[in-house]
């Protein structure tokens, strides 16, 4: 009995850490009186005041006030009537409304950019999208580059209006001060330095090494023992594992390729190319668990902790090496495909040959993570 428990309390702990890692990009709203980092929607209330906004999110919804700027990668920007930005709009989205009033300037890269009739820009206005409609007040200049640039009755521009676009619609009771030009040197250059939204390499790939770690943990945790052999598959049949993974890699992706050009089969492409990610990264992580535990078996060293953080740690540093470092990374990743598809093939033959002895053998039974936990 204290074996079950224990053994089903580290499946617990190990399906917890599971979650936390899917839900780390998971929702959330921001409530404090500025925002900083990454949520799932920032809202600023009707009476809500913030200092700033900056970081990713899925929306950014301001009907309040915020004082300073707004600077955003997110899926939707959106600056309602009521809403006021006392500094710059710089934001990275979907689609970005403006129906209020921004005293700095807006700088947008989208889908669609809006600036509604109640809309008032006390700078400039640049824009870089597929589709920009300007129908408010912009007492700067405005650069716009778009397939579909529309300048609205109600648009009032103090300053220039400089567009590139396949289609250019202009009402006749729009008002531009500075005249409008057409500029085909713009492009859809026009909007936010992505620089300053990048995250710094470093820090990337330190988000990875964790998430990687946290994977393999659970990986280890939940299956300790079919763990095992996918690295001793690696270890025991490297060319093997290696052939295996590339013949994967090439197979899965035209079968999946034949199943979308068919009407029935797109949803199972879909819940495939879904899975066959999932996999992949999987098949990641296992690779180089694999390589750590067969380095630790050189030094006589049996520890399959130790064999992940050396594994996982030892690539990312590999991975920082030009050209060599991707090569070797591809390697670990074809070994950990082609094991964990050996692995799995053997798990399923185990089970097939149980049911034919009468009773169907569990995964567990299969792999021996039973007898390991």
């Amino acid at each position: 009995m204290a074996f079950v428990s224990s053994a089903v309390g580290r499946r617990v702990v190990a399906l917890g850490l599971a979650a936390m890692l899917f839900l780390s990009v998971g929702t959330g709203v921001a409530a404090a009186q500025s925002f900083e980092g990454g949520a799932g929607s920032v809202v600023v209330g009707p009476d809500e005041t913030y200092d700033s906004i900056q970081g990713f999110a899925g929306s950014v919804i301001v009907r309040g006030t915020v004082i300073g700027d707004v600077s955003t990668v997110s899926g939707s920007v959106h600056v309602t009537e009521s809403g006021e930005v006392g500094g710059d709009v710089s934001a990275a989205a979907g689609t970005v409304r403006i129906d209020g009033v921004v005293g700095g300037d807006v700088s947008a890269a989208a889908g669609t950019v809006e600036i509604s009739e109640t809309a008032r820009i006390g700078g400039n206005l640049e824009s870089g999208a597929s589709y920009v409609s300007v129908d408010g007040a912009v007492e700067g200049d405005v650069t716009a580059g778009a397939e579909t640039v529309v300048l609205g009755p109600n648009a009032v521009v103090g300053g220039e209006f400089r567009y590139d676009a396949e289609t250019f619609r202009q009402d006749p009771a729009a008002s531009v001060a500075g005249g409008v030009v057409r500029d085909d040197g713009i492009g859809s250059d026009a909007g936010p330095d992505f620089a300053e939204f990048a995250v710094p390499a470093w820090l990337g790939a330190l988000y990875g090494l964790f998430v990687n770690l946290l994977l393999g943990a659970v990986l280890l945790a939940v299956f300790p023992a079919f763990s095992t052999r996918v690295a001793d598959r690696v270890a025991g049949s490297p060319v093997k594992s290696g052939g295996i993974g590339l013949l994967t890699l090439i197979v899965v992706p035209l079968v999946l390729a034949v199943l979308v050009v068919t009407i029935v089969g797109i949803p199972l492409s879909l819940v495939g190319a879904f899975v066959f990610g999932v996999t992949a990264w999987i098949a990641l992580v296992y690779g180089q668990y694999a390589v750590g535990a067969w380095a630790l078996s050189l030094a006589g060293e049996d520890n399959r902790w130790l064999a992940l953080v050396v594994g996982l740690v030892g690539f990312a540093v590999l991975g920082a090496i030009p050209i060599f470092g991707g090569l070797f990374q591809f390697v670990a990743f074809l070994l950990g495909l082609g094991a964990l598809a050996l692995a799995l093939r053997e798990t399923y033959r185990g089970r097939e040959e149980g049911a034919a002895g009468g009773r169907q053998t569990t995964l567990d039974e299969s792999s021996g993570d039973a007898r390991a936990a």
